[in-house]
């Protein structure tokens, strides 16, 4: 079984929407749905009319992304455990291709080929941020994606939180998301303690989803200053600091 977690601010005509389309897929009772209502809100449709176990957690206070995702991990009854944004739609079921991307051997997450609107490729398979590129790319350079995409999988630095399907297993050893990131750079974080566990971050471009991105940092000040706070704690972490020694040292070996 795969146990889904998606978090609601006030989003219940998205969660009634993407949770509609997991109902449409033929092997819909592989599923539970963990979701939680982050602030208080009526949800537009009814949870008893789906084909699919839905276990509602209400926050007394909002927790951030990384919490309340990892409150519904341990709930979780599932095999694997599958963080979704409420603004994804899914068109196909993606699960079939992402699971067999987790067969192997080292898998610690998997991701599908998230589509825009119009069905622009989103560059969700990354690099590991550096200042140096944060500073290009607000300056309107170091355009395009990091990775080419093709039919075959892709072997990343990091995936966007918008949709990660993990072994529970390795959810587990990894601890889950680091809950001191409120929003954002949570899941850089993550694929960062997962590739320095030795596990690999793989894009699965088989399995498609439409993000129906809103960019809140890019209008509204409060997330801005979350994405930048956000940032920062990932640039001063350990972690950072081991992943760019474990890459410094690796040019040096292949150099050699």
């Amino acid at each position: 079984m795969i146990s889904i977690s998606v978090v609601s601010h006030g989003q219940g005509d998205l969660v009634g929407r993407v949770l509609a389309d997991l109902a449409g897929f033929v092997d819909a009772t592989r599923f539970e749905v963990i979701l939680t209502k982050n602030i208080p809100e009526r949800l537009p449709f009814s949870v008893e009319d789906l084909p699919y176990p839905v276990k509602i957690v209400e926050n007394v206070v909002p927790k951030g992304f990384g919490a309340n995702h990892n409150a519904a991990f341990r709930l979780a009854a599932g095999r694997w455990f599958c963080v979704t944004n409420p603004d994804i739609r899914l068109n196909d079921n993606p699960f079939q291709a992402l699971l067999e991307c987790l067969h192997n051997p080292g898998a610690g997450v998997a991701a599908p080929l998230a589509l825009g609107a119009q069905d622009e490729i989103e560059d969700s398979p990354r690099r590991f941020p550096s200042p140096l590129k944060i500073l290009c790319k607000a300056i309107g350079g170091c355009k395009g994606s990091d990775y080419a995409i093709t039919e075959s999988p892709i072997y990343s630095d990091w995936v966007g939180g918008m949709f990660m399907l993990f072994p529970c297993s390795v959810y587990e050893k990894a601890g889950g998301f680091d809950e001191r990131y409120f929003l954002y750079y949570e899941d850089v974080d993550l694929c960062a303690r997962l590739r320095l566990m030795g596990h690999e971050v793989i894009l699965c471009p088989r399995a498609k989803v439409v993000h129906q991105a809103r960019r809140s940092s890019h209008r509204n000040l409060r997330y801005l200053r979350w994405h930048l706070g956000s940032m920062m704690r990932f640039f001063l972490s350990p972690v950072y600091w081991r992943v760019l020694y474990r890459k410094l040292t690796a040019g040096k070996h292949r150099q050699s």
